[in-house]
């Protein structure tokens, strides 16, 4: 190729689609290539049709000593001329009992109804079809749900009010309120043709890394403590604090705050002499009456005899963790295998679409192998999906070393769809490991960090900053070497009790109170005595139930109860299916009127208010969680249209170089002699442009992908040209991509794809325009 320029950006490929850097999708995949993945939002030409009906979500939040009872707003507004159908997909707690819903059109107010969950649906499609207007609110995830409101017609403003109910435990002493904001992109490789409705929320629209979200946001918290309240703060969000005397305090969002929908709302708080809320709550039902008791753990002692461990990290490094989340793990990483005793041993997997361990037995803590690791760590770059189950099947299945004990600690942001199936393979192998999950970035996917943690009868941490990550090392080393307290058990003298969770207490690693609750029969009297083992010997500890005295404002325990029962009938049933537990869980959810995966909420107005077309359905379009960047949606896409086959393993993955004008090797050890490997080199060659496009912004936007396009190359054998004509619309996507060349072969199939799925910087002249490239590769 005379006259190409040589602006080369060369690269080491890794190991496998492991490291595919992610694409942008300007449009939903093609037919034939369809699977459940998330895709970004174009914004129709049509002038009559809203888009973005949500306006606003806000939320009030009154927390009385450790339960919180938190009203949701959504309000949809139709600024078009036809009538919708809004969807919605988000988030809330992983521990949320939802035990209300209504709807507001007007001055006039419709209560929702709990009901079957093909019911609620029925009512919902049937009232759209009649012209009514009607909110469903449905269950995807413990922690997922959607909002459907038909019937929207011009000019009119709909509000949706739902009500939760959560238990607060303390932590290390501190209290936190965390308030999920936006569900962020899950990979998936699921086919979407025959994909069960419940799992087609994944496909879901998103605005591009940095975008706003289209609808303001607002948060409340009013605290009741009790107990003097002290280290008020939000780590997440700008926030103004008034107190109504030491133990009451409101917090409001700040104006500056509008559009920070788009990461988790935290709020944490200690109370006066680091005390925690500890003692009974009583409620009496007109059939049951229901009781929680929380009782604070002994002091922790730090122990002098640790035994030997063993640690297996395993590493998201996928598209969704590309930038500031995997910046996070980095962090995280360095402080854990970086202090680690030369007694222990480790292990590390990285995965996205593939998997690499760096060994395939784990290796003594040694300065060269933790310096050897932490290099290896530091160079990647993310890209690709997010294939988490393959990569822990693989660590769960490692050999054990004898007399070690072994944790595995998984550091990811949880953005997959596969949490049920995870469950199961934890739950196979609890007596190989504990298990201890790092949620990473301003959204994570807190079911999954959770869930993966209390199956393995470990614990979940949160990393929202790069700050807080030495911290949380910390903390996590900590536990592992001094539980506050084991072999727990409750016993009840005098309190008849029954239908009591948890059945069984794992031991306390970190310093929180040991709940249980459950229902109990007559009068409250008799004790509940809590017995284990501490650092210092024995502990004891007793509640006098007469002392406590049942409130109708404790109605909460009624639906707390009844969710706990809910999440670990659900758990069950994903392990060994079964329609007695189905059955169960969905009379639970009539019963306490709670949504739950087989129950759900509707509202119907009686008016018929639509006479005319069937209202348009439009899907809200949500924002990438703050920090995330365009690979978490475009990972997804790169991975669903190639398939290739990896090459040779190496005990490490190869690094990502960047370098510039020279060809760089990646040096990698193999049966303890070195050698050098390398990998296909993408040359940006000639540009020219036509209309309101400048040829820099082309060049740069073109560089985003070089990875993408190397890893399309992988496997060629000699050297390709290809020159493609890009059509630009004003808005930057792209509307076109045409090659020359026109062998249409799986290879220039691939590069269009890559290409079609960015976006430019918008047009100058708000006109479309056009680019021709000349891309070299060679391998």
């Amino acid at each position: 190729m005379k006259g190409v320029p040589v602006f080369i950006v060369l690269f080491a490929v890794l190991c496998s689609v492991l490291f595919l850097p992610g694409l942008s999708q300007a449009q939903k995949p093609e037919d034939g290539d369809k699977t459940l993945s998330p895709y970004f939002f174009v914004k129709s030409d049509d002038p009559k049709l809203d888009q973005l009906p949500l306006k606003s979500t806000s939320a009030v939040a009154n927390i009385s000593g450790v339960i919180a009872d938190v009203v949701v707003t959504q309000v949809y507004k139709n600024e078009g001329k036809k009538a919708l159908e809004a969807i919605y997909v988000f988030p809330a707690s992983t521990r949320a009992a939802v035990y209300g819903m209504k709807m507001v059109i007007g001055k006039r107010v419709i209560e929702a109804k709990v009901k079957k969950r093909d019911e609620a649906r029925k009512d919902y499609e049937d009232a759209k079809k009649q012209g009514k207007s009607a909110s469903l609110l449905e269950q995807h995830r413990p922690n997922v749900f959607q909002m459907n409101v038909a019937n929207i017609m011009p000019g009119d403003e709909i509000r949706v009010e739902l009500k939760y109910t959560e238990v607060l435990v303390p932590t290390d002493r501190i209290y936190e309120f965390a308030y999920p904001t936006v569900v962020g992109p899950r990979y998936s490789n699921k086919p979407a043709d025959g994909a069960l409705p419940s799992e087609k929320w994944v496909q879901n629209p998103y605005l591009h890394e940095g975008e706003k979200p289209t609808y303001a946001f607002d948060m409340t918290v009013n605290i009741a403590g009790g107990i003097p309240i002290k280290e008020l703060a939000s780590t997440s969000h700008k926030v103004n604090t008034a107190f109504n005397g030491p133990a009451n305090a409101k917090v409001t969002l700040d104006r500056s705050e509008k559009s920070g929908g788009n990461k988790d709302y935290i709020l944490r708080w200690r109370l006066a002499g680091d005390r925690m809320q500890s003692g009974l709550l009583l409620y009496k039902g007109e059939k049951e009456n229901f009781f929680l008791c929380m009782l604070q753990p002994p002091k922790k002692v730090k122990s002098a005899q640790i035994p030997a461990r063993e640690y297996i990290f395993v590493v998201d490094v996928s598209g969704s963790m590309y930038g500031f989340p995997l910046d996070i793990s980095k962090r995280l990483l360095k402080s854990l295998i970086g202090n680690l005793r030369p007694t222990d041993t480790f292990n590390v997997l990285l995965f996205s679409g593939g998997s690499r361990l760096m060994s395939e037995k784990s290796l003594p803590a040694t300065k060269e192998n933790v310096d050897n690791a932490i290099n290896v760590i530091d160079r990647q770059r993310g890209g690709g999906g997010t294939e988490l189950l393959p990569a822990l099947n693989r660590v769960l299945t490692l050999p054990k070393l004898e007399n070690y004990s072994r944790s595995i600690i998984v550091v990811t942001d949880g953005y997959v769809r596969v949490e049920e199936e995870v469950f199961d393979l934890i739950r196979t192998h609890l007596n190989d490991a504990n298990v201890f999950a790092f949620g990473i970035g301003s959204s994570v996917n807190r079911h999954i960090i959770e869930g993966m943690a209390r199956v393995g009868m470990g614990e979940p941490f949160v990393i929202t900053k790069p700050a807080d990550a030495p911290a949380q090392a910390d903390r996590f080393r900590a536990m592992i070497e001094s539980p506050v307290l084991t072999k727990v058990k409750v016993s009840f003298t005098g309190f008849s009790t029954y239908d009591v969770e948890p059945v069984s207490i794992p031991d306390v690693l970190a310093d929180r109170p040991v709940m249980v609750f459950g229902k109990y029969k007559g009068e409250p009297k008799g004790t509940i005595t809590v017995t284990g083992i501490s650092g210092r010997g024995k502990f004891t500890e007793s509640i006098n139930v007469a002392a406590a005295k049942p409130l109708k404002d404790n109605v909460a325990l009624r639906y707390l109860w009844a969710r706990h029962r809910i999440t670990l009938l659900s758990d069950y049933n994903k392990l060994h299916s079964s329609d007695r537990r189905v059955k169960e869980v969905t009379d639970l959810g009539l019963a306490y009127n709670l949504l739950t995966a087989y129950t759900s909420f509707v509202a119907v107005d009686n008016r018929v208010r639509n006479t005319g077309d069937t209202p348009e359905t439009v899907n809200q379009p949500l924002p990438l969680p703050e920090g995330v960047s365009d690979y978490a949606v475009g990972g997804s896409g790169m991975m669903k249209t190639m398939a290739m086959a990896p090459p040779p393993l190496a005990p490490y993955p190869r690094p990502d170089y960047m370098g510039m004008a020279r060809r760089e090797e990646a040096p990698v050890k193999e049966n303890g002699k070195q050698r050098t490997v390398t990998g296909p080199t993408v040359s940006i060659g000639d540009v020219t442009v036509s209309g309101g496009i400048a040829k820099e912004a082309v060049f740069k936007t073109m560089r985003k992908i070089e990875g993408g396009m190397a890893a399309c190359a992988t496997g060629i054998t000699g050297p390709v040209s290809y020159v493609v004509t890009l059509t630009v619309n004003a808005d930057g996507t792209v509307k076109d991509v045409k090659s020359r060349d026109g062998r249409n072969d799986s290879l220039e199939q691939c590069l269009k794809r890559l290409i079609k799925q960015l976006k430019f910087t918008a047009t100058g002249d708000g006109k479309e325009a056009s680019a021709t490239v000349t891309i070299l590769l060679k391998p």
